[in-house]
């Protein structure tokens, strides 16, 4: 009997300590209790203690990590970097009194020093700090990360909506050079891996049995590279394996692709929308495909329902596929009336362009970039872009930002190491 897949996400602590010396400890574990956090968070052992529990656990919010017994911190730093959760703020304490040190372990990404011995007056302030830091945007003014997230929607099986979204996700990355992630959420029959020539993986299988491995370097290793731009996450999940998860998975890897890309593309199949509503909480712009049929009337009418109570801040573009007026079973207009809205976009069927993007592996719009039916997708596409980037304030794409980013810097330090926006090649 094959086991369901199951999404049991591993809450994330406010505050965790390791302090090598008791003195230490109890100065950190009376503010704990203090700040109303459990005192057995706090952890006799240093930064060696420190990683070996991270990596098989969720990193907090807030570390406190005691470096006394290390004898290389700035190297030993690295280690923790590597089983830190992005977002992580990191409090050191020492005894090494040297300015250049603090330098280096602030640019390093750790966000404050302190000296021992401690007081409760200055471990209480650098918590506070560190929490104002937490609960602030992530960037400074004016460097905002401007993440622009797409969902498109097929309101009947079979109607082409995954076609569409790959070539939105394909013409973001070629024709813009925006990092863009495409993420399938058609756990057992999603198209968007086959359409690009690409193997699924396991990456989103593994996000979904395990959420609190979900960070950027996993984000690096389970992502699958199409180009230099487009990165995609699929499944390819076994028929008799139900997909059990309470949703945080998706969630998270949402979050995750905010820090490290530009634009996002989500197939979002009818199931999983309804079931996890809270997927569209940050989404700007919605992609409604439908087709000129009595069932897709019906069902655009519901869903188009559905979005106004659930998906209110959304800007909702209307798109017909595979559109044969002669032989279309509903008009436009008859449509349109049916809907009480207009149509956006037709894309008009074109069999040829169809078969041929199938044959070659390639998107429609790769493959039949002359095509008729791949001008509208472009319309689309540059449709979506400046849509998303009115609702959201932004009117111009982000800087190309380091993919991976393992500690709050505040925006004031460099990222060690720093790598080109987009996922690293397999």
């Amino acid at each position: 009997m094959n086991a369901p897949w199951k999404g049991s996400g591993q809450a994330r602590d406010q505050f965790c300590a390791y302090m090598c010396d008791e003195t230490s400890l109890d100065v950190v574990r009376q503010i704990t209790i203090e700040m109303g956090w459990p005192p057995e968070k706090c952890h006799r052992g240093g930064l060696r203690s420190a990683v070996q529990s991270l990596s098989v656990s969720a990193s907090p919010n807030i570390l406190m990590i005691d470096l006394s017994e290390s004898g290389d911190p700035l190297s030993d730093i690295n280690a923790l970097a590597e089983v830190c959760e992005p977002g992580t703020i990191v409090i050191a304490v020492g005894q090494v009194n040297d300015v250049r040190l603090y330098r280096d372990l602030l640019a390093s990404g750790i966000h404050d020093y302190l000296l021992k011995p401690l007081s409760q007056g200055q471990v209480r302030d650098a918590i506070g700090q560190a929490q104002a830091v937490f609960a602030a945007p992530r960037h400074g003014d004016g460097d905002a990360r401007r993440h622009l997230s797409t969902a498109v929607i097929g309101t009947r099986g079979g109607i082409g909506a995954s076609t569409i979204a790959t070539s939105l996700a394909w013409l973001m990355s070629t024709e813009d050079k925006f990092p863009t992630a495409l993420l399938d959420l058609d756990i057992h029959f999603g198209t968007g891996a086959l359409c690009l020539d690409l193997e699924p993986g396991r990456g989103l299988a593994d996000a979904i049995e395990t959420p609190s491995r979900i960070d950027g370097l996993f984000i690096e290793r389970a992502m699958i590279r199409a180009n230099d731009n487009l990165a995609i996450l699929s499944a390819e999940a076994p028929i008799t394996a139900p997909l059990l998860t309470d949703g945080s998975a998706f969630l998270q890897l949402l979050e995750e692709f905010k820090q490290a890309f530009d634009m996002s593309v989500i197939d979002l199949p009818r199931n999983i929308l309804i079931n996890f509503p809270q997927l569209l909480a940050e989404v700007n712009v919605i992609v409604l495909v439908v087709e000129m049929t009595l069932a897709s009337a019906r069902d655009t009418i519901r869903i188009l329902s559905w979005l106004r109570s659930n998906a209110s801040h959304t800007q909702i573009l209307i798109v017909a596929n595979k559109v044969q007026p002669a032989m279309a079973e509903i008009s436009k207009s008859d449509f349109e009336a049916s809907i009480e809205t207009r149509i956006d976009h037709l894309i008009p069927y074109d069999l040829k362009a169809t078969s041929t993007a199938a044959k070659l592996g390639q998107t429609l719009v790769d493959a039949a970039k002359t095509s008729k039916a791949s001008a509208v997708i472009h319309d689309l596409e540059r449709a979506v872009v400046a849509t998303s980037a009115e609702l959201s304030g932004k009117t111009e794409a982000a800087p190309k930002t380091s993919l991976l980013g393992k500690f709050d810097l505040k925006s004031l330090m460099p990222k060690a190491a720093a790598k080109k926006a987009g996922v690293p090649a397999r």
